[in-house]
């Protein structure tokens, strides 16, 4: 469904109007485009003083050949050369016209909370140099994982920073804080690339944290990274979960459409359209479980990445909802994913760097008047994540999931008007996110080379106003 306030806003007439009147003007959103750059734009790095991991994002950075600037840090500089990557040096001044489409800032050797004016010094001169759908990234060292308090403390505080300027970059901007655990390091690559990439348009205010996890990671080739996986997908013939196969596909894997009998004739089209194949069954009934780790051996030998998007609601104040409902939604969004992750696992069915990785909601975090069930379910689906762990892990398989906010959908377009309109506009974005957009943090997380992101939920919300 069209947005047709964004368009108004972003003509002749409506850019006045809303200056006028003081309207919110969303901006349309960079998305990935084949055959471009993954940074369209300069790139600003800093670091902290006595940071470790500039190297290594400066390495990441050179891998993009991304158009890098730097102040006279002489530290920076070093790291950069050491890592191949050419910096310009940048002075900040408020008459150049200098912009940037990245700031990149090393916090990792911020250890006590008078050294967080680290990222004013870096910050503050150059944020209104930001151009449109700009990349604010802040990486640091997990707080849990540190030994002294105050480095602790002063780490976790980045959370804080990160949420608050992706409120006021606006302009379609994004701020993330990544944290890397210690020994960690050679795992960012996966996640600083989708994060300073537009595929990560409607995801902001998000914190990440990459693992130590033992899991051999691969090199892909970076424009086909699963180039030989396969995936299932299920809810997979329209929507998020089409988007879901389409996004899969164009990184190289062979996908298994899934959805109910009654969906076949879409389900078909949707493969056709990706080279996939189809499996259609109801994921409640009994044997699906069985069904489904039985196909994916006999005719794949394996699976790679299997998405459980399938999900429905039936909304209904708790004291008008009848317990059928109830238990249809907690059945199809959470009962049943955790049976089938059971077959497969009992039947050896996900192959090693194998990816799990679940479709919960903002709903889930935040609730919702009316979605008793469906808030129950999709919270569920993030403990399932969380106590999945460590099961998963010994196996070498990973287990994340994605919390959207208001995407465009056929769903989401039977909203009441007002409600949508709120919905579309209580984010950073003041507007609904793309079915893509949940797509390609499922293909990040997908990746062979996220084999040290595991057990994370991120919002596709735009950094919704409501919930966490």
């Amino acid at each position: 469904m069209s947005d047709r306030y964004l368009d108004f806003v972003n003509s002749s007439l409506g850019q006045m109007l809303a200056k006028n009147l003081g309207l919110p003007a969303p901006l349309p959103l960079d998305r990935f485009v084949a055959g471009e750059p993954v940074v369209k734009g300069a790139v600003l790095l800093g670091a902290a003083s006595g940071s470790d991991l500039t190297t290594t994002i400066a390495q990441v950075l050179a891998n993009i050949q991304a158009d890098t600037y730097a102040n006279f840090d002489s530290a920076v500089h070093g790291a950069a050369a050491a890592a191949g990557l050419a910096t310009q040096a940048y002075a900040p001044s408020a008459e150049d016209s200098q912009k940037f489409k990245a700031l990149v800032f090393d916090a990792s050797g911020i250890t006590s909370s008078e050294q967080l004016i680290a990222l004013h010094s870096f910050f503050s001169p150059v944020i209104r140099k930001i151009s449109s759908s700009a990349r604010i990234i802040v990486i640091g060292r997990t707080p849990e994982l540190l030994d002294n308090a105050k480095h602790a403390t002063a780490q976790r505080a980045l959370e804080g920073f990160t949420r608050a300027i992706g409120k006021e970059a606006k302009k379609g901007s994004t701020a993330q804080v990544i944290y890397v655990a210690p020994g960690a390091d050679a795992g960012l690559e996966s996640s600083l690339r989708f994060f300073i990439s537009p595929k990560s348009a409607y995801v902001s205010g998000q914190v990440v944290r990459v693992s130590n996890t033992g899991i051999a990671g691969e090199t892909p080739d970076w424009t086909k990274p699963l180039a030989g996986k396969v995936a299932l997908v299920t809810g997979a013939s329209r929507g998020i979960g089409e988007a879901i196969a389409q996004t899969l596909a164009r990184d190289g894997a062979h996908v298994i459409c899934l959805d109910v009998p009654q969906q076949e004739a879409d389900l078909n089209k949707v493969a056709g359209e990706i080279g996939g194949s189809v499996l259609a069954l109801d994921i409640t009934s009994a044997e699906a479980p069985g069904r489904i780790a039985a196909h994916v051996k006999n005719a794949h030998g394996g699976l790679d990445i299997i998405v459980h998007n399938a999900g429905v609601t039936r909304d209904k104040t708790l004291a008008n909802m009848k317990d059928q409902l109830w238990n249809m939604v907690i059945n199809i969004n959470l009962s049943s994913e955790e049976r089938i992750n059971d077959e497969l696992l009992a039947q050896d069915a996900i192959r090693a760097n194998g990816r799990v990785i679940c479709v919960s909601s903002i709903s889930g975090i935040a609730g919702n008047m009316g979605q008793t069930n469906y808030a129950v379910s999709k919270a569920g689906v993030i403990g399932l994540v969380n106590s999945s762990v460590a099961t998963l892990l010994p196996k070498g398989i990973t287990i994340n999931a994605v919390a959207p906010g208001f995407i465009e959908t056929q769903m989401t377009a039977a909203i009441p008007f007002a409600i949508r309109e709120a919905g579309r506009r209580m984010n950073s974005m003041s507007q609904g996110g793309l079915p893509v957009d949940v797509a390609e943090t499922i293909a990040w997380y997908a990746s062979p080379a996220s084999n040290a992101v595991n057990n994370n939920i991120v919002r596709v919300c735009g950094q919704s106003l409501i919930g966490a």
